[in-house]
């Protein structure tokens, strides 16, 4: 059976595997492959923002520090994407992401099986990381790429869990993040 999200192969000109990209640190490449590993899981044929929220929430304590609601907010959030991927509440399955508020990658192993918001949110937090001064991106700046867009499907979790994504954007630069690598 064909696996519903493509892979890309290491020989194929300009592949590279996001999960193991060498602009990310070993944490939020862990998130990348937890969140491709859920949307084979849910039936889903993109990995897109809430897959990524989904398993940042889960897996990176750094980025529940940026939530002023703490844990019973994250708890709340989590609900909110566990119903959808049990097939419950919001119901994307099928659709593709794409506001249209972040650049598309064309031809480019980051959008082989990613939702076009997305990839463009990968690629957003290592350019946050570079602007930093960091060669890798942690989890708090593809959190800060992902509440950028207020088309996606993130950030509609984010609304449904009393999140506003404009202040928790905002917050962001001031989250102390440790340097990890």
């Amino acid at each position: 059976m064909q696996p519903r999200i493509p892979r890309q192969s290491a020989t194929e000109p300009g592949a590279i595997r996001v999960d193991s990209d060498a602009r990310l640190t070993v944490e939020l490449a862990a998130v990348v492959a937890g969140a491709r590993r859920r949307a084979l899981r849910d039936g889903d044929r993109q990995i897109d923002t809430a897959h990524l929220l989904h398993t940042l929430l889960e897996s990176d304590p750094e980025v529940r520090a940026a939530f002023e609601g703490g844990e019973p907010q994250v708890a709340r959030l989590l609900g909110y994407l566990v119903q959808r991927s049990i097939g419950y509440g919001l119901r994307w399955q099928g659709s593709v992401e794409d506001s249209g508020a972040l650049p598309v990658l064309p031809g480019t192993a980051r959008t082989a099986g990613w939702s076009p918001v997305a990839a463009g949110a990968l690629e957003e937090a290592c350019e946050r990381a570079g602007r930093r001064g960091d060669a890798r991106a942690r989890g708090t700046d593809l959190l800060a790429a992902i509440v950028a867009d207020p088309q996606s499907r993130a950030v509609e979790v984010l609304r449904r869990g009393g999140v506003d994504a404009g202040e928790l954007l905002a917050r962001l630069p001031r989250v102390e993040c440790s340097g990890s690598n």
